[in-house]
């Protein structure tokens, strides 16, 4: 297996509690490419919707920091080129329609990191494919995946996310095909019940019942939100949206914290390599809610968050835990993928 080494701009070294959140967000994707990146398959330790995950993060960080843009695109590009027929998949297509939009995003941010309009085609493509699972038995939003399994918040977060955001990147004539989309499962969600009476979002819709099915309210599911509702504010030009999406942020930060510290609602167990991607999501849809209409105490929120993950003892390798309070040693390539998207939604607010 080889690493992409070459393509890592030089990084000095950093204490664990150096508040310059771009350095240290640099130093984290050295870790997370030394130890599990392929430069042959372009995936992170073979893992799917989290390199998706991955790509959007690092295409945002290269954004925001000249410095690491040249590093971005290749990373990018690579990724582009390896990773869309790995895993028996092709295209980035398979059952999963949470998959496919995660991997959508990722190209979303690419093309707003390069300009280059293959990575909006691709997540033209991808959307379209996902509009195929508009079909559920309650009125509206798209299934988890192509067998009819469940009807998951996630799937439908992100068929809003996608949708939203490309109404904003899109040519004038295509806009309303994906703002009517956007505004279309924003609609169905709003009133399928999901939200729950404390404001959050649950994992999903019983398809039997077509009601709130009272499972977890995992912190992915927070966030992801977040971002569709923002997107869709800018492109209908439309605050009501933006209130939606604080109201969701704000229960989050009220409800699944521990001190201040974005936790898991899961119990003290380790978490495993989606589990620990879990808060970066949410983070990330926090950052992009917040570059929108900016409010300190996200603000706050996000940096006191990468503080507390940055300054924990690490792992083995440097990696940072899955805890981002501490009182763990638990640590995968999730764990410092989210790491990566804490600090990079901190540095965003420098």
């Amino acid at each position: 297996m080889k690493y992409l080494r070459s393509l890592l701009i030089p990084l000095l070294c950093l204490t664990p509690v150096d508040a310059d959140y771009a350095d240290d967000a640099s130093s984290a994707i050295k870790t997370l490419q030394d130890k599990w990146y392929d430069t042959n398959t372009g995936l992170w330790n073979k893992l799917w919707w989290q390199s998706g995950n991955i790509v959007e993060t690092i295409a945002i960080f290269g954004k925001q920091d000249a410095s690491f843009k040249p590093t971005a695109i290749a990373i990018i590009s690579n990724t582009y080129d390896k990773s869309r027929n790995q895993l028996g998949y092709k295209d980035w297509k398979n059952d999963y329609y949470d998959d496919m939009g995660w991997w959508a995003m990722a190209w979303i941010a690419s093309f707003d990191l390069t300009g280059d309009a293959k990575y909006l085609a691709t997540a033209k493509d991808l959307f379209e494919d996902m509009t195929g699972g508009w079909t559920t038995p309650c009125n509206g939003g798209i299934w988890w995946n192509k067998q009819h399994d469940s009807i998951a918040s996630i799937s439908n977060e992100l068929f809003l996310a996608v949708s939203a955001s490309l109404a904003n990147r899109v040519a004038a004539s295509e806009k309303a095909h994906f703002v009517n989309w956007a505004q279309m499962e924003w609609d169905w969600f709003w009133r399928s019940g999901v939200i729950n009476k404390d404001g959050l979002v649950n994992d999903g819709i019983d398809k039997k019942t077509c009601k709130n099915d009272g499972k977890t309210t995992y912190t992915y599911n927070q966030g992801v939100v977040l971002a569709g509702l923002s997107e869709l504010a800018k492109a209908k030009s439309d605050g009501g949206f933006i209130a939606h999406a604080n109201a969701i942020a704000t229960a989050t930060i009220s409800k699944l914290t521990d001190n201040g510290i974005l936790t898991e609602p899961v119990g003290s167990g380790p978490l495993d390599d989606q589990g620990a991607m879990f808060k970066g999501a949410f983070v990330r849809g926090l950052a992009s809610l917040n570059g929108n209409e900016r409010r300190q105490e996200y603000t706050d929120f996000l940096r006191r968050n990468a503080e507390s993950a940055w300054r924990q003892e690490r792992g083995e390798g440097g990696v940072v835990v899955d805890r981002w309070q501490g009182g763990s040693r638990n640590v995968n390539p999730g764990s410092q993928a989210s790491a990566v998207d804490v600090l990079v939604a901190a540095a965003g607010t420098e």
